[in-house]
């Protein structure tokens, strides 16, 4: 039976920041013929971007997911602009620009739930904009799995060359991280990045996993909590090694090689080794979700908006994931 192309919604972020212009220098590569594409925006945000970049792409518009033919074309414009002309001024956060951002998630994760769409990639979103567009929550992440009705574990995996992070927690403060430091908090991260890793193409990825205090020995955590967690992934089957100190973990697990990815117990213990190595390459995947989304791990870079100098790795990155978890999906259902 031959294997129909993934549907990938592409959603063009801040049309302030660097996204409009990341998702013009996408749609060129020619990895985006692999899937059906669906752009999720204003025609006139696309259009911003593509004045940027100097290109230009035969996408079908349409206003209506229903009116989309995959056997006519594999590249749509799905626009919403519904007669709106905004001129959305450039690197500066504005109601307008998180509302335009927040209506496209919403409906590509409509069209995630309905199956019509098989994978969600994503260019930089801008927070403050998000909040003045009516965004309540702290992250896109817990967003997402409200309008997903997820209610089981989630979690943000920040990817740079196919190494994997994932946390036991995130978005908190430094002094509140020990007392979540639990055996169960451990394995929840560390059966997910398992899960989306192989569905990512890689079976029984090796899984380092973090120390908390100083050389692993300064506070009881790591026997208390982090090696009795270690210990019963084991038993599971899932192939852990650890707790690797926080200052040498990136040498040891990523720059040596010796390990797939790494489960870390807060957020810049990861995320400083991973931008020291690989700021500019960095993917961020929505893990925990009902649909692969992914997105950069970099912000919406206000800075050089507009000014065609946003390095495309990352979003190429990014759409490369979602395109292999997307497929990887489908031959399993």
């Amino acid at each position: 039976m031959t294997q129909t192309k993934a549907n990938i919604a592409l959603l063009l972020g801040d049309p302030a920041g660097i996204g409009p212009e990341l998702i013009s220098k996408l749609l060129s590569e020619e990895i985006t013929n692999k899937a059906n594409i669906v752009v999720i925006g204003e025609k006139q945000i696309l259009e911003s971007g593509n004045n940027v970049t100097g290109n230009s792409h035969q996408l079908e518009i349409v206003e209506d997911f229903d009116q989309i033919d995959f056997n006519k074309s594999n590249r749509f414009l799905l626009d919403i602009s519904k007669g709106k002309n905004h001129k959305y001024k450039i690197a500066e956060p504005s109601k307008e620009s998180g509302e335009s951002v927040l209506e496209a998630l919403d409906l590509a994760l409509n069209l995630a739930k309905e199956k019509k769409i098989d994978a969600i990639n994503f260019a930089p979103m801008n927070k403050t904009s998000l909040k003045l567009g009516g965004n309540t929550h702290s992250d896109e992440l817990q967003l997402m799995a409200e309008k997903l009705d997820v209610k089981s574990f989630c979690c943000e995996f920040n990817v740079i060359d196919n190494f994997w992070t994932a946390r036991v927690t995130s978005h908190i403060p430094l002094k509140e991280v020990a007392q979540h430091i639990t055996k169960e908090n451990i394995l929840k991260p560390i059966k997910l990045i398992n899960e989306v890793m192989e569905l990512n193409g890689l079976k029984n990825p090796r899984i380092a996993v973090q120390a908390l205090n100083p050389h692993a020995e300064f506070g009881t955590e790591e026997k208390d909590e982090i090696i009795p967690a270690i210990e019963e992934a084991k038993k599971l089957g899932f192939n852990t090694d650890g707790p690797l100190p926080c200052d040498t973990s990136f040498v040891v697990a990523y720059k040596n090689k010796n390990h797939d990815c790494m489960v870390g117990m807060y957020h810049d213990a990861l995320q400083s080794g991973l931008k020291a190595f690989g700021f500019d390459r960095g993917v961020t995947v929505q893990g925990g979700l009902t649909v692969p989304v992914t997105t950069t791990a970099h912000g919406s870079a206000f800075a050089i908006a507009g000014k065609n100098e946003a390095n495309l790795a990352p979003i190429l990155n990014s759409f490369k994931i979602a395109l292999s978890m997307a497929e990887n999906k489908k031959k399993l259902s």
